[in-house]
């Protein structure tokens, strides 16, 4: 265990209601694929050479109770057509020996495109810090995606969101950036 360096990561989100808060995050995280395993939530960094995989690939390579580290953002509320968002966005540099970023975001209110983005701008200004480029963050104008004189590879989010439809009634999302070591 001296080199947990994941070496793939995929992206995952869900949605769940119940009358409970903790059965709304379970039946979210059923939503997401990932309830039967055992969740360790990280920090923010996207390890160097990791490859990101679709969502079933990554769940079939893991086994039920096994313990994965994610980064996760959530959000619950039991608040009647209150609007929840949870985003997690993604800034990978070019050069794949450096390390990229992910965060969280959460927000009521907010909808999901401008959550979305939100998050992704942050994982592009942490990225951008680390490099010392922070004034070169720009927006690419076709594509929406941050970019920093060349130096970022890409930046995504995945981002979940719900309005709370029933009366006495929890509604939690998620989203989330699953390691496989």
């Amino acid at each position: 265990m001296s080199n947990m360096i994941p070496r793939k990561i995929f992206f995952t989100k869900g949605i769940g209601t119940h009358k409970s808060q903790l059965g709304s995050f379970e039946n979210a995280l059923r939503d997401a694929g990932i309830a039967k395993y055992n969740l360790v939530e990280v920090s923010s960094i996207f390890p160097p050479y990791a490859e990101i995989v679709d969502r079933e690939e990554g769940l079939s390579e893991l086994k039920p109770g096994q313990i994965l580290f994610l980064v996760i953002a959530r959000n619950s509320s039991n608040e009647l057509s209150r609007l929840i968002t949870a985003s997690v966005g993604l800034a990978i540099p070019r050069n794949r020996t450096m390390y990229g970023y992910l965060s969280e975001h959460h927000s009521y209110g907010e909808t999901a495109e401008s959550a979305g983005k939100f998050a992704e701008s942050l994982a592009a200004e942490m990225l951008a810090s680390t490099m010392g480029l922070d004034s070169y963050l720009e927006t690419d104008k076709e594509t929406g995606k941050f970019k920093l004189n060349d130096a970022i590879l890409l930046t995504n989010n995945i981002t979940a969101s719900a309005v709370v439809k029933g009366v006495n009634e929890w509604t939690t999302v998620i989203a989330a950036a699953v390691m496989i070591i």
